[in-house]
């Protein structure tokens, strides 16, 4: 088995500990992605792709990583320091989800991918450079409604009324009412008006 490809994603901050993400393809046919490229005190190591441990709740069954104090569902005060140690006495709050079973699997992964990372920070410093990696749009910003079906992101100014805008009428009681303690009749309720600023639900909140 061989890996016929790799693609770094450099990190903006070279001073990080987490220098790139990559992606490895073996035999043109499987691909993994995710591998983190990590500067650690002999240099830089490869970390295979993982997720976050997690436990339930005892009284609601919700899940929660193991150094939440806090249950996401109920709230119950939880004990942040429930991880298992692994052999170093280091927690173990990662499992790999995918990773070499033997040394020399992952001395090959380790020696190529720096490899590829060093070639990908020389290629970074040239002029027209572009990332060949696939991040599936993760870095883009999300798209908003458009502003017709959404009144609320419009500005503020949008929420003003035009002068020649009309005044919305509330018509009080058409006819009188008795008072059942005074034993008198009330007056006609006077005709109120209301301007449209401010007139909905939510209006000029931003």
């Amino acid at each position: 088995m061989n890996i016929t490809e790799i693609r770094i994603k450099l990190m903006s901050d070279p001073n990080d500990r987490l220098q790139a993400f990559c992606s490895i393809t073996f035999d043109y046919c499987f691909v993994i992605r995710d591998l983190k490229i990590i500067q650690g005190t002999k240099g830089p190591f490869v970390a295979m792709p993982s997720r976050k441990l997690t436990d339930r709740c005892p009284k609601c069954e919700m899940k929660n990583h193991l150094r939440a104090a806090y249950c996401n569902g109920c709230g119950t005060s939880l004990d942040s320091d429930r991880a298992l140690d692994e052999d170093d006495g280091r927690a173990k709050l990662y499992a790999d989800i995918a990773h070499p079973i033997n040394s020399d699997c992952r001395e090959m992964i380790q020696d190529q991918v720096v490899a590829a990372f060093e070639e990908e920070m020389v290629r970074a410093k040239e002029p027209g450079y572009t990332c060949r990696y696939d991040d599936y749009g993760e870095e883009n910003y999300a798209r908003l409604k458009e502003t017709e079906s959404n009144p609320d992101i419009l500005p503020m100014s949008a929420h003003q009324p035009d002068e020649d805008s009309a005044q919305r009428r509330v018509d009080g009681a058409h006819e009188e009412k008795q008072d059942p303690h005074a034993g008198e009749q009330r007056r006609p309720q006077q005709e109120i008006f209301y301007d449209n600023e401010g007139d909905s639900f939510g209006a000029g909140v931003l």
